[in-house]
C-alpha cells in the first residue's frame, strides 16, 4: 500500500502516523537488548497486579528468553514518535491456554498490552496504539478474529479494548494465567467498519518493512 502519507518501516514491524493524537505509531519485535527496559516496565506498580511478572533480573531474563523462543508468541516493543513506551504480545490463540476457555479458531489472534513510562499513562494513548496493533494483526489474511482476555478488574484496559471494537463475550476463572479473565473478541468486519471506517480514528496508510 502507498500513497502520500504512507511510511516505509524500515526498522519496523508496522508503522502507522494517527491523526487522533499527531504521534507516529511503531512496533518492533523485541529481543533480549530490551531486557533493562522490559524488567522495569514489568516491575512498576501500575503492572505487577496484572502480569505478575516482577522478578529477579535473572529469573525475568530466563522468562523473556522463554518468550522470544515460543514459536505461538511474538512479543513487541510499541513506540510513539520512535520512542519505546509499551509492550505488546500478539499471539495465536488456538495454541494458548485460553484455548481451553472458548471456542478458539486455527487463525484467531490474542494480544496482551501495557504502557510502561509512567508518564505516558491517561494521555489517551492506548487505543491508538491498540488500533496499530489489531490492524497490524488483520493483515494476516486468515484472521478474521482478534482476542484478548484481560484481568476482569482491569476496567480501564476493558475500555480501551472496547473503544477499538472488541466485544465482551465471557467472563471466566483463568486457570492457568490465576486470574479472573474478560474475554474480548473484535471481528474483523466490525474492526473495518466501526474503527478503520471512523475518520476520526483512522490512521494514514501504512507499508511495512516487507512490503
Amino acid at each position: 500500500m502507498t500513497g502520500p502519507d504512507a511510511t516505509v518501516a524500515a526498522d519496523y514491524d508496522y508503522q502507522t502516523y494517527d491523526r487522533s493524537i499527531d504521534r507516529q505509531i511503531s512496533l518492533r519485535q523485541a529481543s533480549l537488548s530490551d531486557l533493562g527496559r522490559l524488567h522495569a516496565w514489568l516491575g512498576s506498580d501500575h503492572v505487577k497486579p496484572y502480569w505478575q511478572l516482577d522478578l529477579p533480573l535473572p529469573a525475568f531474563r530466563a522468562e523473556l528468553e522463554s518468550k522470544l523462543a515460543d514459536d505461538h508468541l511474538t512479543p513487541y516493543v510499541g513506540c510513539l514518535d520512535h520512542v519505546p513506551m509499551s509492550y505488546w504480545e500478539c499471539y495465536w490463540a488456538a495454541e494458548d491456554d485460553v484455548a481451553a476457555h472458548y471456542d478458539a479458531d486455527p487463525s484467531d489472534q490474542g494480544v496482551h498490552l501495557l504502557i510502561g513510562p509512567e508518564e505516558y499513562l491517561g494521555q489517551g494513548y492506548a487505543a491508538s496504539l491498540l488500533r496499530a496493533v489489531v490492524a497490524m494483526q488483520f493483515r494476516h489474511p486468515d484472521t478474521e478474529r482478534v482476542i484478548a482476555e484481560p484481568d476482569a478488574r482491569n476496567d480501564r484496559v476493558v475500555h480501551v479494548f472496547e473503544q477499538c471494537g472488541f466485544e465482551r463475550r465471557d467472563q471466566f476463572y483463568f486457570d492457568e494465567a490465576e486470574k479472573e479473565a474478560t474475554l474480548l473478541v473484535c471481528d474483523r468486519d466490525r474492526f473495518e467498519r466501526e474503527v478503520v471506517g471512523d475518520p476520526t480514528a483512522r490512521p494514514t496508510q501504512v507499508v511495512a518493512a516487507d512490503e
